[in-house]
């Protein structure tokens, strides 16, 4: 590669990341704004939509989530006592612990969701147009 080539490579990958990182801290901002933390949002819409099932066991919310299975027994123990999920025993296997949203969650993450996807609409349109995208001002 040369230095031109690598020139724009990088450029890309600083657009590119800075942009998701402002979508990222964005959508954070919204949840905390309906009483949820931005983590309890991120496991709803696991619950909601990773497997297209409507509920999730721990172990697909710790894939999802990319964290580890202790941490997300504490986060689903979080949610549950907010009234966002439930759990239930799978019925083959009474080991199996399946999570779904209650009627306060699911209203919830219709709230959000819609936030959000007007947030995905935008972002894409920032992607897809790099001239709109503005460069990070450095501190002096």
């Amino acid at each position: 590669m040369n230095p031109q080539e690598y020139k724009k490579v990088i450029q890309d990958l600083v657009s590119f990341r800075y942009t998701l990182r402002k979508f990222l801290r964005a959508g954070d901002d919204a949840p905390r704004e309906y009483g949820v933390t931005p983590r309890q949002y991120q496991l709803m819409l696991g619950v909601a939509g990773f497997t297209g099932t409507g509920h999730a066991t721990v172990s697909e919310l710790a894939e999802f989530l990319q964290e580890k299975h202790n941490s997300v027994v504490g986060l689903v123990d979080r949610a549950g006592h907010s009234g966002f999920v439930r759990r239930a025993s799978g019925s083959g296997d009474r080991r199996l612990v399946l999570v779904s949203l209650t009627s306060r969650g699911e209203k919830t993450l219709a709230r959000l969701s819609q936030l959000d996807g007007e947030a995905v609409m935008r972002l894409r349109e920032e992607l897809l147009n790099r001239e709109s995208i503005r460069k990070p001002r450095h501190p002096h």
